[in-house]
């Protein structure tokens, strides 16, 4: 049930049991014997009725609670698929991320057998100069057959030397090369699972939180329905009773004319059209602009002009139903309709107080009621402030 139905409904239950308290208290203005049984029935109906209020109130918060549940699911619901499409994007990443991590296992293998080639090349020159009687310096030096053969001599161990140099070397280089490819093996290797668990586990915790709220939202939804199911049942309980009322009215009141009723004073020098509650004021209503109120009376109640002046409009006009508005000068006018019948005619002058009609609901209404309006250069304006 959205707000405006809520809304609606309300107002109509409020209209009709503004009705019933009416015509309960008609019937027993009408015959004093039949005061017991209204009585009865009324304190039956205002039980139905604060029952129904309860409900309604009840109804609202669900449905609140609902519409904000279903806020925080669609949330939700927008986090799980943009995580899922970061994990698409992360997925090609971390593939990209593996492939790397291939080429450098391959690169580390190469490194590795390299290592181990020169490892055997070290160790059998080691073995080799372990084995043979190597000369020193000063040895090739005494034996030299002369300069050039010192020179040979001298070049031959540098040689030597520098081979030697080259070998250990190579095997610094190669060791340190691999131990830095795996290094970033390693991390690159810590990098991926990292970051696979931290998508898993936020994807889950959300998913998580998706089902609690969703499982929320149904068990409020099943709240909703079963009050839902207890206001309609309520409604015909409160519909009963007022059919009761009026069937009490009927047989006590036959189709004698309701009266007009005291005048109710107002300020700015207006009266109250009728004598009822005001069941939906001025302002916005099911998404539409209300330009007036309404006040629940029976129907046939007798309308009194608000203030004196003369009619400007009599007769049926759209929604409004049989519509009627007085001109009071100063740009100043009152409307009255849903009247069941007017009892003027356009410019004819009116006093104030005089009847100019009989409530009813012709147009666009829901039960017998009074629209009342007031106007200031034709703009609407709320009636509250001038009754």
């Amino acid at each position: 049930m959205d707000s405006g139905e809520q809304s609606a409904r309300t107002d109509r239950r409020r209209l009709g049991v503004a009705l019933a308290l009416t015509l309960a208290a008609a019937a027993a203005w009408l015959v004093i014997g039949a005061t017991a049984p209204a009585q009865d029935v009324q304190s039956q109906l205002d039980s139905k009725q604060s029952q129904l209020d309860q409900a309604e109130s009840q109804a609202g918060v669900l449905s609140t609670e609902i519409e904000r549940l279903s806020s925080e699911v669609a949330q939700l619901e927008g986090e799980v698929a943009a995580l899922r499409n970061r994990e698409a994007i992360v997925r090609e990443e971390l593939q990209q991320k593996q492939a790397e991590l291939d080429r450098e296992r391959e690169h580390l293998n190469v490194l590795r057998e390299r290592l181990k080639r020169s490892l055997d090349v070290l160790e059998a020159r080691l073995l080799a100069i372990y084995k043979s009687d190597t000369p020193d310096v000063l040895t090739v030096v005494l034996e030299a057959d002369g300069f050039a053969d010192l020179v040979e001599r001298y070049e031959y161990l540098n040689r030597i030397e520098e081979q030697d140099s080259d070998i250990i070397a190579r095997v610094r280089e190669l060791r340190n090369a691999t131990k830095d490819t795996v290094q970033r093996v390693r991390a690159a290797r810590d990098e991926i699972a990292a970051k696979k668990r931290e998508l898993t586990r936020t994807r889950v915790s959300l998913e998580a939180r998706e089902a609690d709220l969703s499982a929320a939202q149904a068990d409020k939804q099943a709240a909703l329905d079963s009050v839902n199911a207890n206001i309609k049942e309520l409604e015909g309980d409160v519909s009963d009773l007022q059919g009761q009322v009026q069937q009490q009215l009927q047989s006590t009141g036959g189709t004698a004319a309701l009266p007009a009723g005291p005048i109710r004073g107002a300020s700015s020098g207006f009266i109250w059209p009728v004598n009822g509650s005001v069941v939906s004021g001025f302002g916005m209503r099911w998404g539409r602009m209300h330009e007036g109120i309404d006040i629940a009376v029976p129907g046939g109640t007798p309308i009194r002009a608000a203030k004196a002046g003369s009619v400007a409009l009599a007769g049926p006009t759209g929604g409004y139903g049989n519509y009627t508005c007085i001109d009071h000068g100063g740009g100043l006018s009152t409307c009255y309709a849903h009247q069941s019948s007017i009892g003027v005619s356009t410019g004819q002058s009116v006093g104030q107080g005089d009847v100019i009609g009989s409530v009813g609901c012709t147009g666009s209404c829901t039960g017998d009621h009074l629209h009342f309006e007031v106007r200031v250069n034709g703009a609407a304006v709320d009636p509250l402030g001038y009754l």
